[in-house]
């Protein structure tokens, strides 16, 4: 019985969700780190973007999302959007006492705390993530010596979301954002939202290798292999299936979530809210 538990629990699927188009890096960075797995995908395009929503809101939104993806028999979920894992992590850890439960924060957290001594950190974000302060805050537990500077960048994920992707839109938005004072003297940057690395090459070419960029997507999915690994819950079948659902079907959102994700996706509409 126990290995029939844990042969089903091996081909569970990782739920993985956030407010929009931005957690498909994350899922595309899993899926190309573990190839076996199933993935269930959802976009709360209802209330995007989160980083303008009150923390009791982002927190609600998460609740029903999560309830959602455990009554989808998920082995663990991945809340894959900064403002959300800033605000909402322990409160959903709550309702997902029993599985295993991951945000974007912590891992790459740790990754740059290896060299936090020797770094001047600059993080940018969503208002929600920015206002917690939860990077500075994590990153000074567990190296107090670092210099941690962060800048809200609002308009970042709207932009992305309708598009504007390398053009001159992006490019004067991100020019005006990291020449901000507040970024002057940074050795390493965060991109503290999930859909960041859509625009991480635009940015990377602003700093011209001045400085180090974060790209969070590979970061989490390397982490959670190791612990789902450590935890003996790696799925081994060869044969995957991927679900995608939204609050608030749009063709667009389909065809850039197809685009991100790089596969067909087919997104399918459910009522939670």
């Amino acid at each position: 019985m126990l290995f029939s538990y844990l042969y089903c629990m091996k081909n569970a699927p990782i739920g993985i969700f956030d407010s929009g188009i931005g957690g498909l890096t994350i899922g595309y960075a899993i899926k190309e780190k573990l190839p076996n797995e199933n993935i269930i995908y959802f976009g709360d395009t209802k209330h995007l973007p989160y980083g303008e929503k009150s923390s009791k809101a982002i927190q609600s939104f998460s609740k029903k999302i999560v309830r959602f993806l455990i009554a989808k028999n998920c082995k663990a979920i991945v809340i894959a959007c900064n403002s959300a894992s800033s605000v909402a992590f322990n409160v959903v850890e709550k309702e997902a006492e029993n599985l295993s439960l991951f945000n974007v924060i912590d891992p790459v957290v740790e990754e740059v705390v290896k060299v936090c001594a020797d770094y001047d950190i600059g993080v940018i974000g969503t208002k929600a993530t920015i206002q917690s302060n939860i990077y500075e805050h994590k990153i000074k537990e567990l190296c107090n010596s670092s210099k941690v500077s962060s800048l809200a960048t609002p308009l970042l994920a709207p932009m992305i979301e309708e598009g504007f992707i390398s053009e001159k839109i992006s490019h004067t938005v991100i020019t005006n954002y990291l020449s901000n004072k507040k970024l002057a003297n940074i050795d390493l940057l965060i991109l503290a939202c999930t859909h960041y690395p859509l625009i991480h090459q635009e940015i990377k070419e602003y700093y011209n290798g001045r400085v180090n960029v974060i790209d969070s997507a590979n970061i989490v999915a390397e982490y959670i292999y190791k612990q789902l690994n450590k935890h003996n819950l790696l799925n081994n079948s060869k044969t995957t299936q991927h679900h995608f659902y939204v609050s608030n079907y749009t063709k667009s959102f389909e065809q850039s979530a197809k685009f991100f994700f790089k596969e067909d996706v087919k997104l399918e509409e459910v009522n939670l809210f």
